[in-house]
Formats: structure tokens, sequence, C-alpha cells
């Protein structure tokens, strides 16, 4: 089937095109850009006053299933990613069992296939998550994953990630690293400064990531495999990175929208809500994430995304689980905080969450290249709406941006020639 999207703004960081185009997708894939296109008996879809995007790669996403369907499942997860145009994401292993076999990642896979959402299961690196025994990287990569980590429950045997990054490095897989010193962070609920003495509860200190950020980059250094920092949230551990990459070293990072946003003082407002690992820092810290965004040291924006349920999130601040979900918010925060701020142009917004992500990972997609893969988001750049936890799709509701105003609408999801969102 055949679909034209008319006079859309065409905008693909990966060819420097910005321009008012039409596109063609013929069989799933992208056929013609061009002005004035005539496609007879196609469908038509007029994005006039509209942007028209590769479609976002979200490389961190909690999707819970298997064994947290309480939390969320392949198919809610994947209708939030929907619509927010996330269009393919990389899901977390932090399942039950664990993603660290090719039958758990087959079983992911093959749950997303009816969604039209790309999911692609990260790898765990040591058998659950135990942080004891490496899994089979070459059977993990075999099965489809594009990276490997043990994610929220960082890696301490030295020796044991020294050679997860070796075996990494030698199967061209890259390692994405939780960066947070499990012992100096506990389970601890907030950042260590002001917020936690109001509290009068333990902090996870910055330190805690900056530690492990400068053990991974020396370690990179060392093996020369690719490590990538996960949601850096310091002043600090943005510099480690910037002089990783001055120095050549193998270094990428993400970050995510609530660190480029939010300060620890949304816990006063937001209680559990707001809490996060690696948590909201300070005002210099945000600050210094948004530097590390504009002069490049970041390499992607994520959303972390991670439901939970209404009764685990109502429990008291120190007992609440970590986490809040942001598929369906991403793009919207991203484009206000980024965009409509003057930070950032918004080909450069779109790369962070597209063209780059799936460079990161080796991925042909984050491209509206002709013949690449039919994966598009349509948005209103200016359109300004509420957020409302009340309308996700995602079973998840634990969000901090309940009844922020922002700017940034999706109109229209397209993956591999299907339409899987389209506003109302």
């Amino acid at each position: 089937m055949q679909l034209l999207i008319r006079g859309g703004r065409v905008v693909d960081p990966a060819y420097n095109i910005d321009d008012t185009l039409d596109v063609l997708l013929d069989d799933g894939k992208i056929a013609q850009i061009s002005k004035h296109l005539e496609a007879d008996g196609s469908k038509v879809l007029d994005a006039s006053g509209l942007v028209v995007a590769p479609g976002l790669v979200d490389m961190h996403v909690h999707l819970r299933e298997p064994g947290f369907e309480a939390k969320e499942t392949v198919a809610t997860g994947c209708a939030a990613a929907a619509r927010g145009g996330v269009t393919t994401l990389v899901a977390m292993p932090n399942t039950r069992p664990a993603t660290d076999c090719p039958e758990i990642v087959t079983l992911v896979r093959e749950k997303a296939i009816s969604t039209g959402v790309s999911v692609l299961p990260a790898g765990a690196v040591t058998v659950g998550q135990k942080g004891q025994v490496l899994t089979d990287f070459a059977a993990l990569k075999a099965a489809g994953v594009p990276a490997l980590t043990d994610d929220g429950i960082p890696i301490q045997n030295l020796a044991l990630l020294r050679q997860a990054m070796i075996e990494a490095k030698a199967l061209g897989l890259p390692l994405l690293d939780h960066c947070e010193d499990r012992d100096m962070v506990q389970n601890y609920a907030v950042n260590e400064g002001k917020i936690s003495q109001a509290l009068g509860l333990p902090g996870r200190p910055a330190v805690a990531e900056e530690l492990q950020i400068m053990r991974d980059v020396m370690l990179a250094e060392d093996t020369g495999a690719h490590v990538h920092i996960c949601h850096i949230s310091t002043e600090k551990g943005v510099g480690i990175v910037r002089q990783a990459k001055a120095n050549d070293i193998h270094i990428t990072c993400e970050t995510c929208p609530q660190y480029f946003t939010l300060t620890e003082d949304e816990v006063l407002h937001r209680g559990a809500m707001a809490r996060v690992n690696p948590p909201l820092r300070t005002q210099a810290d945000v600050e210094a994430v948004r530097a590390g965004i504009v002069d490049g040291t970041i390499d992607a924006i994520v959303t972390d995304h991670a439901p939970h349920t209404a009764e685990e999130k109502s429990k008291p601040l120190p007992d609440a689980p970590s986490g809040m979900v942001g598929l369906e918010t991403s793009l919207a925060l991203a484009l206000t905080g980024l965009y409509h701020s003057g930070l950032l142009h918004l080909s450069r917004v779109l790369a962070l969450m597209s063209t780059s992500p799936a460079t990161l990972l080796g991925l042909n997609k984050g491209t509206l290249g002709v013949g690449q893969d039919a994966d598009l988001v349509i948005f209103d750049p200016d359109q300004a709406w509420t957020i409302d936890k009340n309308q996700f799709v995602s079973k998840g509701r634990n969000t901090p941006f309940h009844g922020r105003t922002v700017r940034g609408k999706v109109k229209c999801t397209i993956s591999r020639g299907n339409i899987i969102y389209q506003e109302g």
C-alpha cells in the first residue's frame, strides 16, 4: 500500500533536510521525498503545518513483561510508545525471568510484533542480573539484542566487568551502564543535599554516580570497549564524559527529560512521583546537563520509562519504588525545554531522539532515507497542551509532570508504512 504524506516540514537530521516536501511510502519503505509528488491511488495524509521526522528511537525503556504485567505489558508499553512518536525502543532486561537468554529475547520480540513498534530487548550482562556469571553474549547477539546491560543493578565486581567489556567489544556490542555505587546509594530515595536534610532522609550522593562513570571510562580506555553511560545526571559526571571524549575513549551517554527539566525540589511537591534513580539533582546539575546536550557531550535523550502501579507509588517516599513513565511525554518535554527555549535547533532535538541513538546501536533506523523503513512521527511543534496522567495509555501513571503545560503534540506515528497511532 502506498501512503503519500503531503506538504509537511520534513526534518531529517541524517541528511540535513529541513524543507516543505512530500514523502511517499510504499510497501513499508520510504519510496520518494520531493516537492509536488503525485501518486495515483495512494492514500493521502495532509501534513500541512506539521513536522514530518524519523520515528523516535528510545534506547532505554522498561516494558516490565514478563513478570511484572501489573506495571506494564509489551502491548501497553508499545501503545504508549506509539502515542509518543517512538517507533523503535530498547527494552531493559530487568524482567522476571531476566532477559539473560535467547528464549526471553524471542518471547519479548514476538509479543511486540502485533503492536507495530520495533522492540529490541537488551541482553543482561550477568545471569539473572546477579553480577556473578556472564551470560552467553554470542547467543544473545544471535537472538537480536543490540546491547548488553544489567541496568539498575550496576556490576560491582571489576574483574567481571572488565571481562564483560572485552567480550562485548569482540562482538561489537555496546555495554550500557547504570552508574551508581550500590553501597553508597543503598535504597535511598533522594539526592544527598538540602532536600534529604530537610526531610531527614539519607541521600544518594552525586559522587556515587561520578565514581562509577570514572571507573567505566578507565575500563573503556583499557579494553577499547564501547561503554554507554545511562541517564547521566550530575555536573561532574558530564565533565568526566566530556574529557573522555576529548581523549578519544569510546564513551557515549544519554540523559532523560527529568534531568534537564526538574531539580530535587520537585520531591517536596510531588513526593514519590519524583523519586527516580539516579535522583533528581540540583539546579547546577540541571544546567550542566543542558550544557552537555548543547555541546554534544550527551549523545541521546531517552525516557527510562519505568511504570509502577498506583499502589506502589502511593507508599511513603522511602518505601516507594523509583521510576517514572515517559514515553508519551518525552518529545513534548524535549521540545519545550530545548527547542522552544532556544537552546537547540529542531533538527538537533530530533537527532538526539532518533538518528543518534540508532547510530549508537548500529540500527538501520532514525532516518528518512529512500529505501529505509518507513518509520515516521508527524507532530505539531507549537501546539500547547497539558499533560494529564489519566489520559495515558501506559498502565503507569507515575509522572511528576502531571498538570504541566508543554508545547509539541504528536499527531501521527507510522511504523514500516503503517499508521500505528493517529490523534483522535
